[in-house]
């Protein structure tokens, strides 16, 4: 069969190598793509957001399944096109990503459904919220409403950095159209876990457990970013937390998703935190997490293609999931001054360590081709990953693995994973 995947990021390329093992799958396409994936698939010069073109190129292709890997082109309801011209497409429609395109709708939701998650409160007026702030117990959580690449997210300790933070998401619109509306939530404390899941609309089957390191510096300091690293399986992620988010967070989401009219079929990140009154919902995303993927589908033993159907045709229950017993680490190397300013253009040398190493994989997010050689093209350029038979020895493989990639302005942290040893 043949297969297209939307995207070009690290996320990406990583479904890209997961559909590259299948013995289902004849030729892969990636639109748009990047210079890692170009050695697995054939890379088309087409916008993830061009739905247009995305449709046109997938009926002159006769593409047999198309997986849609980054969170614009949901919201602007890929899905429900693809759908609309009869064609084979895995993930959420445009009414079902709304629980990741707006904070308030999921926080509602939630609210709604008693499913359990931060107090809140939603604002559309920049002075009632500074009013809010006046009474609010600090530290407080600042959310841009809308997508903001996952850095629309603010932990303020003081009213005076809240205040701050209101005027930079409502007043200046750094995050844009993203900033119209803003949800300020109380700050909780506990471990932070990631857990995606497939989902056909009526059931949901959890994959194993990840850990992401938000923040761009060691310690947990530094901005938010994307994302700098990821670990799984996560040891705080027990079998007691696992059944209680069954029973009270994953299947109650998606039956909640299903009451409002807006049946989920896709890949529901939920973001966890492990409270000291138990598992509460951070947020939820509508696709595979950029780094979380990196990890959980290199320890996945399923052909990604035969769960993707089953979620497609409504049988997902007949699936069992299956992963390995070993661990794995990614730490990303980005460019120095992510996620704010920094340059590109650097040629990237050692890359061809990778291909005589097994358990060991280079994920690229933000690289290029110039004159035949792989430069840096992003803020995070790429996500080293390395397996080991438990988190500390994965950990160690992982920072081996660092050590063999160069390139100038490379910057990565310290500690990914460290908090596990």
């Amino acid at each position: 069969m043949k297969v297209l995947v939307v995207g070009s990021g690290g996320r990406e390329h990583t479904i890209v190598w997961k559909l590259s093992q299948s013995t289902r799958v004849d030729q892969i396409f990636c639109a748009p793509g990047n210079a890692g994936i170009q050695s697995l698939a054939e890379c088309v010069d087409i916008k993830a957001t061009d739905i247009e073109g995305l449709v046109a190129f997938a009926k002159e292709n006769s593409i047999d399944l198309t997986i849609i890997g980054m969170d614009d082109p949901l919201m602007l309801g890929v899905v429900n096109v693809f759908e609309k011209e009869g064609l084979k497409v895995f993930g959420p429609t445009k009414e079902a990503a709304i629980i990741e395109g707006s904070k308030a709708f999921s926080k509602d939701l939630m609210k709604k459904y008693n499913i359990p998650t931060a107090g809140y409160e939603v604002f559309t007026d920049a002075d009632e919220a500074i009013e809010y702030l006046k009474s609010s117990t600090y530290p407080v959580v600042l959310k841009a409403d809308g997508l903001a690449l996952g850095k629309g997210v603010l932990i303020c300790e003081s009213y005076e950095e809240a205040l701050e933070g209101i005027n930079t998401i409502m007043v200046d619109k750094k995050f844009g159209d993203a900033g119209d509306k803003l949800v300020i939530e109380e700050f909780m404390t506990g471990r932070e876990v990631s857990v995606l899941a497939f989902c056909d609309g009526d059931h949901i089957i959890p994959m194993t457990s990840a850990q992401d390191h938000k923040r761009a510096k060691d310690n947990d300091e530094g901005l938010n970013t994307g994302g700098m690293g990821t670990f799984s399986p996560s040891p705080f992620y027990t079998d007691k937390v696992h059944e209680f988010c069954e029973k009270h967070i994953y299947q109650a989401s998606i039956d909640a998703m299903k009451s409002e009219g807006r049946p989920f079929t896709g890949i529901l990140f939920v973001g966890l935190m492990l409270t000291p009154e138990g598992p509460k919902v951070l947020e939820y995303n509508a696709r595979f997490g950029d780094p979380e993927a990196q990890v959980v589908l290199p320890r996945m033993e399923n052909d990604l293609v035969d769960v993707v159907e089953a979620c497609i045709e409504g049988r997902l229950n007949e699936i069992e999931l299956k992963f390995t017993d070993d661990a794995a680490v990614c730490v990303v190397l980005a460019s120095d001054g992510y996620p704010l300013n920094y340059d590109k253009g650097f040629e990237i040398k050692g890359l061809d360590w990778f291909d005589t190493q097994e358990n060991y994989h280079c994920f690229h997010a933000g690289t290029a081709n110039k004159d035949g050689k792989i430069v840096t093209n992003g803020g995070r350029v790429l996500g080293v990953v390395a397996k080991g038979e438990d988190l500390k020895t994965a950990r160690k493989n992982a920072y081996k693995a660092v050590e063999n990639v160069s390139f100038d302005n490379k910057y990565y942290r310290s500690d990914i994973g460290k908090s596990i040893e």
